[in-house]
């Protein structure tokens, strides 16, 4: 029996919204380890979302928190909606499950300069008022405080024993690796070499997204932004949040490292929120790794028996179309952040 099957939460599930006689569709669902599904209900003219969470109740307190917290600071947020119970979430079967309003409109769209400067001002609101959130009792405490630079050198190893066993395996994956390899590493080395610079103490802090990108980042008719989907959110670096933003519409065709709406987001999110030297140092070595030459070349290496090599050599041919591009962005980006901040970050 399908748990998760329509049927089964109108029946188990609505009852406790008083929505019984809803339409229900299931419109997401993903059966992993971090098993989530998504269903639209409609009920006396409304749309709402119902949503099977991955976690446990204290991490579901957590993302409530941050969504009250935000609403109350006038960031447009679907709220998490009550039972008739007026309890927060509905347990069936061992599973969590919200519901909260659903946002019509469209997704944020990376070529549209007013949704992009509109997105990330927006970003900088919810950082600003964010500084200083406490989750309410209960709350696990999720803070995701970690050194880049530990990560960015690991994977610079990676990258090197890659290289070992292109010239070990030499197909025709490694040769295309090979080709890409040179101008990546040093890609990698600028990321691990700027990473391991930056004052940790230095770096602002709030709650953050962690996942705030144009699917979650909607726009209704009237044009008012709205952000949905917190299941990431935690206490972090606004760095991070801000280069997981910025690398998304870097690396797509029609915005590829476009390094004037890179500055005209940071100036404008700097109205709010101003930042320091050492957040921009994270934000550099964040852009300048190449993480889809790496993580491909890696899963190929881990998995060269039994993958379809195929696939692979399309993915890295891919991810290394645009890598000129990125190196050019990191050395010109970095030369502006000399200027701003009157040092050398020797590139």
């Amino acid at each position: 029996m399908d748990l998760l099957s329509e049927e089964n939460v109108k029946k188990y599930v609505l009852p406790h919204y008083n929505m019984v006689n809803a339409d229900i569709s299931r419109i997401k669902f993903k059966d992993t380890d971090k098993q989530r599904a998504v269903y639209k209900i409609n009920y006396l003219n409304k749309s709402y979302c119902l949503k099977k969470v991955y976690f446990d109740e204290s991490n579901l307190l957590f993302v409530y928190s941050a969504i009250e917290w935000l609403f109350r600071h006038d960031i447009r947020v679907p709220r998490i909606l009550p039972t008739i119970h007026r309890e927060r979430f509905v347990n069936y079967k061992e599973m969590l499950f919200i519901m909260t309003p659903w946002i019509t409109g469209s997704k944020c769209d990376y070529d549209n300069n007013k949704h992009l400067l509109h997105a990330i001002s927006n970003l900088s609101k919810m950082h600003s008022v964010s500084k200083n959130f406490v989750p309410i009792d209960g709350s696990t405490q999720r803070v995701n405080f970690e050194n880049i630079y530990i990560s960015f050198q690991k994977h610079l190893n990676q990258l090197l024993n890659c290289s070992n066993l292109a010239f070990k395996y030499n197909d025709k994956f490694s040769a295309l690796f090979l080709q890409n390899f040179e101008i990546n590493f040093i890609l990698a080395k600028i990321s691990a070499r700027i990473s391991s610079t930056i004052d940790y103490k230095n770096l602002s802090t709030c709650l953050c997204h962690l996942d705030y990108v144009n699917k979650n980042i909607i726009f209704d008719e009237e044009d008012n932004i709205w952000v949905i989907d917190f299941d990431k959110c935690s206490m972090d670096y606004c760095a991070h949040d801000i280069s997981y933003f910025l690398r998304r519409f870097l690396k797509r065709t029609t915005t590829n490292w476009r390094l004037d709406s890179t500055i005209s987001c940071l100036e404008l999110y700097e109205k709010i929120f101003p930042l320091t030297l050492d957040d921009y140092k994270y934000i550099i070595s964040y852009l300048s790794f190449p993480q889809k030459f790496w993580k491909i070349s890696r899963d190929y290496y881990n998995n060269i028996l039994k993958c379809n090599h195929n696939s692979f050599f399309y993915l890295l041919k891919k991810a290394s179309s645009n890598c000129i591009n990125q190196l050019e962005f990191t050395i010109e980006f970095g030369k502006y952040v000399e200027k701003k901040f009157n040092i050398n970050c020797k590139l």
